[in-house]
């Protein structure tokens, strides 16, 4: 999960910042990280419109249909078929959970297992049994537990239940 962290300190999205990388047989076949698609203008730089309208025109897990940020999870799927690398079978190690969408892919592409840091509840609660059925074709979903020192910095939705505040990744804290 380390490596997906660091992965993780690539990602421009506005939002939660994710790494994931996928795995076969102990080793890394391919990373992504979340931000907009190649070429466009990065998410800080005002390139995705939902990002910059984050909690004023669109709520958490809205209008992702509006974003053109690229979530982590697709981002390492998109660089293995871009390079020729097969997935099926393999293990993706990914800092939050696959949202609906990911999670379709994933189950398309026949990983193995998921692992990941944080928790991702879909925001509407009448979707979440459907998300949880999807998820269950996937042999192993998992949280795991690890260090996340840049808590804060990457995960703007843990401000407050954490006691750091560190401004970005590597930030020293007190």
């Amino acid at each position: 999960m380390g490596i997906a962290l660091a992965v993780r300190a690539r990602a421009n999205c506005l939002g939660s910042k994710v790494g994931a990388l996928i795995v076969r047989e102990d080793r890394i076949v391919s990373t992504g990280y979340n931000g907009t698609a190649q070429g466009l203008p990065n998410c800080e730089d005002g390139g995705c419109q939902r990002c910059e309208n984050r909690g004023t025109r669109y709520a958490s897990g809205e209008a992702y249909d509006l974003c053109i940020c690229v979530h982590a999870e697709q981002n390492a799927i998109l660089s293995s078929a871009r390079f020729g690398t097969p997935i099926e079978g393999t293990d993706v190690y990914t800092t939050l959970r696959p949202c609906f969408n990911c999670t379709k892919e994933l189950v398309q592409a026949r990983v193995r297992s998921v692992r990941y840091m944080y928790d991702w509840v879909h925001p509407r609660e009448d979707v979440r049994d459907e998300y949880n059925r999807l998820q269950s074709f996937i042999r192993l979903v998992a949280q795991v537990e690890t260090d996340d020192p840049d808590a804060v910095w990457a995960m703007p939705g843990l401000r407050g239940r954490l006691e750091i505040d560190p401004p970005g990744p590597g930030a020293q804290s007190g």
